[in-house]
């Protein structure tokens, strides 16, 4: 391009100078401009579609790594999760022992209530008849007790 516009610099003062000058010698230069804007656009078109290109491929590997990057963050959360019904699940199931067990003793500790308090009664009419028993002999034998 430079050396076209030195050209055309030569050919404008000739132009000036020189009476006979020919026209076409303008025209062919002017040609060669046109030309070679051409190919300087054309050059520019596949740069910018070289560029393009690039950015295409740049996104997708962006893309693939995102992909990557969530498919690893969803995995690490289905594990997360997996542990976590895991661990609920061994809790509630030591919570339902304790339950149990919790059950089983107030029922033992009924029953064990149920059978003091049988004896408990029956300790009670036993000293009682025991009493009456001693109190019907002492009217028999007409003693009286010395309380």
């Amino acid at each position: 391009m430079e050396a076209l516009l030195s050209q055309f610099t030569f050919l404008s003062d000739q132009a000036l100078q020189d009476k006979n000058f020919d026209p076409s010698a303008m025209e062919d230069l002017m040609k060669l401009f046109e030309l070679e804007s051409y190919k300087a656009w054309a050059a520019m078109e596949l740069e910018h579609e070289e560029q393009v290109k690039q950015a295409e491929i740049t996104m997708q590997e962006a893309e693939d790594y995102l992909d990557s990057v969530m498919e690893t963050a969803m995995e690490e959360f289905r594990r997360f999760e997996e542990e976590m019904e895991r661990d609920s699940k061994d809790e509630l199931g030591g919570l339902e022992d304790a339950a149990d067990k919790a059950r089983k003793m107030g029922n033992l500790m009924e029953k064990g209530a149920t059978i003091a308090s049988k004896l408990y009664v029956e300790a009670a009419v036993n000293s009682a008849t025991a009493a009456m028993k001693s109190a019907f002999k002492g009217l028999s034998t007409n003693k009286v007790h010395p309380s």
